[in-house]
């Protein structure tokens, strides 16, 4: 097989399972055999066998932040390394790094294997959003995007049956299943490798640091969702192994139940985006998260049943689901060759908060877990409110209500002035 890049328009030459949707599907479905495993785990693996306490897992949380922090430096490598390559040599990283965790039953020894399988992780999906906006068309990325997460829902799902189903019955060491999970998604990315072409976008990438003034509402909801983010992912599922004592085929299962949700749920959240836009799902997804925080904090401070708050965990997580509008907003007002660093330099802003927030709301849990909840509602209060700002048919040159239309030319055609120039970084 060559290895000549081959243009997008040639896809229709191939057979459909090694076209560029196909790869992407492909790689959401490899992504979570890791990343699946190792989130299903790790509660109870950090609990059980390095005794962490609410600090511990907030500091871990915080060295898994770090590389998304660093994913700027996507701009550097891909003057050397194609995107394409790039997320493959990311997506065997954190494979890698999965397959070898139960080896460092440490504190250090766990800071270490996710440093290196977060690298793998936040540099893959830095490097597939790009990829998603450059082969997709804006009027196909919904529908897509929306099956991509119902396959990576899918393969998730795959992984957490496999769990809940042989977990107890086989007597599964939290190394075997490590191991299992980690090589799988290891063996995706080496067959991507050699199966597929180098798919070739029809837009040249800027490779430089990119920050533009009109992508201002962009940059700010992306900021807003990291650190939001952060709070689901790291004290949401810790609450249900330490205040309600879930073990492991417990949480495992509760996984289960919130990505067979989204793959029914995903598509159609992608053909609502297409019709009703990005405006009306983003409005819905914070609304909907206020509430699911506000009644977060309510578990603790009412002392509700542990089924109260599983109920809560997979709302929220179908709720997650529409998150991907925020990528279809982008898409519709960026440059097209604004989209590789821009996603790196989204990615740097979704984790600012994400760096330090874990750490120091784990010392606050230690006082008041009720409070971090409060904290993410009113994360999420601001989400809705900048959501509001966003046009019914945002594109370049209209990316906020606040920005008038440009009048249509004589001819019709509506003039689009140049973008400024990149700002240098440093």
């Amino acid at each position: 097989m060559t290895r000549r890049p081959v243009p997008i328009a040639e896809a229709a030459n191939y057979p459909r399972w090694r076209r560029p949707e196909a790869l992407l599907l492909l790689m959401a479905a490899g992504l979570p055999l890791a990343f699946a495993t190792w989130s299903a785990l790790l509660n109870n693996f950090v609990v059980e066998a390095a005794g962490f306490d609410g600090s511990d897992i907030g500091w871990l949380q915080t060295v898994r932040e770090i590389p998304g922090f660093a994913a700027i430096g996507v701009i550097a490598v891909i003057l050397f390394v194609r995107e394409q390559t790039l997320a493959l040599i990311s997506l065997g990283m954190l494979g890698i790094a999965t397959a070898l965790t139960a080896q460092f039953p440490t504190f250090g020894g766990l800071l270490i294997t996710t440093f290196v399988g977060s690298l793998g992780f936040h540099y893959y999906e830095t490097v597939n959003q790009s990829l998603q906006l450059q082969w997709l068309s804006k009027q196909e990325a919904p529908r897509m995007l929306g099956r991509i997460l119902a396959a990576a829902s899918g393969a998730s799902l795959l992984a957490y049956g496999l769990i809940v189903g042989a977990w107890k019955a086989f007597d599964l060491s939290y190394n075997t299943v490590y191991m299992v999970g980690g090589f799988a998604t290891l063996a995706v990315a080496l067959f991507a490798r050699f199966a597929y072409p180098n798919w070739e976008a029809p837009h040249p990438q800027i490779k430089k640091f990119v920050l533009r003034r009109r992508y201002w509402l962009y940059y700010l909801l992306t900021f807003f969702a990291g650190a939001r983010r952060q709070i689901f992912i790291v004290f949401a599922a810790f609450m249900m192994v330490e205040k309600f004592g879930y073990e492991v085929h417990e949480v495992t299962a509760l996984f289960l139940i919130n990505y067979l949700a989204n793959m029914l749920f995903a598509p159609l959240v992608g053909r609502m985006i297409g019709r009703f836009g990005e405006k009306l799902a983003l409005t819905l997804e914070y609304a909907g998260l206020v509430g699911v925080f506000a009644l977060y904090a309510g578990v603790y401070h009412f002392d509700w049943p542990a089924w109260a708050a599983a109920a809560l965990y997979v709302v929220d997580h179908l709720l997650f689901a529409m998150a991907f509008a925020l990528k279809t907003y982008f898409q519709k007002i960026a440059a097209p060759g604004d989209i590789a660093p821009t996603a790196a330099v989204a990615f740097t802003i979704n984790h600012i908060a994400a760096v330090f927030l874990p750490a120091a709301l784990g010392y606050l849990w230690l006082v008041s877990p009720q409070a971090v909840f409060v904290l993410a509602v009113g994360l999420a209060a601001s989400s809705l409110g900048l959501a509001r700002m966003i046009p019914r048919h945002p594109e370049e040159g209209r990316e906020t209500v606040f920005v008038r239309a440009p009048a249509p030319s004589a001819t019709g055609a509506v003039p689009v002035a140049p973008p400024p120039p990149a700002t240098p970084a440093g």
